[in-house]
């Protein structure tokens, strides 16, 4: 019998992340979400998905360097990049592609050089967007500093630099999500890494997988002041939109990602002085919240992870625009990780279709038709 969406079927057997839906609980590489994500560095993270146990000091400064070292994108693909601006080719499209050229450098396909390049790919693109240079990786920053830097050009705080950190090892693997599954059926072709890492780019595009941060942000935006909140959300609930930010395909409780980013984003508002944002985005979500179950009872519609995404990602200073593809800078770590554990015990991934069509159709010339 054929699953819609697969819903419920077991594909992979894997030790890199568990979800528990009814419980409300993510174990990434054996640590709690909020254990982990809160108190590790994104190379710490990333070391831990790929070989299983945090790093020693000596391997962790091993990796920073190696890592560090192979930001750089080689010409063509800067070029390729800086003709996507002139298109107007939106980020996550610019990332699929210069993703998928990423094989025009030496090692191009190691997996080093694949998270080391993500960030220097949408940065690039962005700064070209808007007419400006690409500004250059440091190779005494970490990744996550780095990125930041550049973006703006500027070194940024270690408040800021936390923050993006904290988001980066939140969502840096989710089980079989469709990027995820994108890239073990990938790999399980024998095919190669960075084939793998553009299809799943092109998976995470979608706005049912990674597209939802911007519009629950905007949600706010359009709120404006706590008073309007119930009337406007009343009036989407009623229309039948959807409130972004609130309801999971797998968790029936909170969304325990979305505790650590609140957490994060309060830190870093906080740290700021400016906590007007911050307010708003609580009281929406506990309006939100107590009227999703007025309307819909039993449906278990709480708070997911694109709710604080929004709040931390604006607060960083990140376009709308940039949200996605800095989810795909994190991500790309746990799509590896998914595809070196898929290559390990490998056998393709080949599930059968369940046909529903007609039978015992004539052939009719075409002059007939």
């Amino acid at each position: 019998m054929a699953t819609a969406g697969l819903e419920g079927v077991v594909a992979a057997t894997t030790r890199l992340s568990e979800v528990d839906g009814e419980r409300g609980e993510l174990v990434i590489g054996g640590y709690p979400v909020g254990e982990l994500a809160e108190s590790a560095t994104f190379e710490e993270t990333t070391w831990l998905l790929w070989h299983g146990a945090l790093p020693t000091a000596s391997a962790l400064d091993r990796f920073r360097a190696d890592l560090a070292s192979r930001r750089e994108l080689p010409p063509p693909v800067v070029a390729l990049l800086a003709e996507c601006a002139r298109a107007g080719v939106g980020p996550m499209d610019a990332l699929r592609m210069a993703a998928g050229a990423l094989t025009l450098a030496p090692g191009g396909d190691d997996p080093a050089s694949i998270v080391a390049r993500f960030p220097t790919i949408v940065a690039a693109h962005w700064r070209l967007q808007r007419g400006d240079d690409p500004v250059a990786p440091r190779r005494d920053l970490d990744h996550a500093a780095n990125y930041l830097y550049m973006l703006s050009g500027k070194e940024p705080d270690a408040e800021r630099v936390r923050g993006l950190e904290t988001y980066l090892n939140t969502v840096v693997d989710h089980g079989l999500n469709a990027s995820t599954f994108t890239a073990r059926v990938i790999v399980s072709t024998g095919s190669d890494l960075v084939s793998a890492v553009a299809g799943a780019v092109g998976a995470l595009k979608g706005p049912l997988h990674g597209g939802a941060p911007g519009p629950a942000l905007d949600m706010v935006f359009e709120i404006g002041d706590l008073s309007r909140a119930e009337a406007v959300l009343r009036r989407k609930i009623e229309s039948g939109e959807r409130l972004m930010g609130f309801g999971h395909r797998v968790y029936k409780v909170r969304d325990p990602r979305a505790d650590v980013l609140a957490a994060a984003a309060e830190r870093m508002y906080t740290r700021a002085g400016d906590m007007s944002l911050y307010r708003l985005a609580r009281g929406v979500e506990a309006i939100a919240l107590r009227l999703l179950e007025e309307y819909k009872p039993g449906r278990r519609l709480q708070t997911n992870v694109e709710f604080y995404t929004a709040l931390l990602l604006h607060g960083l200073g990140l376009d709308v625009g940039l949200f996605t593809p800095t989810f795909a800078i994190s991500r790309v770590s746990g799509w590896i990780a998914h595809a070196l554990e898929q290559r390990r015990e490998n056998r393709i991934i080949r599930p059968q279709s369940e046909y529903a069509g007609p039978r015992d159709l004539k052939w009719a010339p075409l002059g007939t038709r």
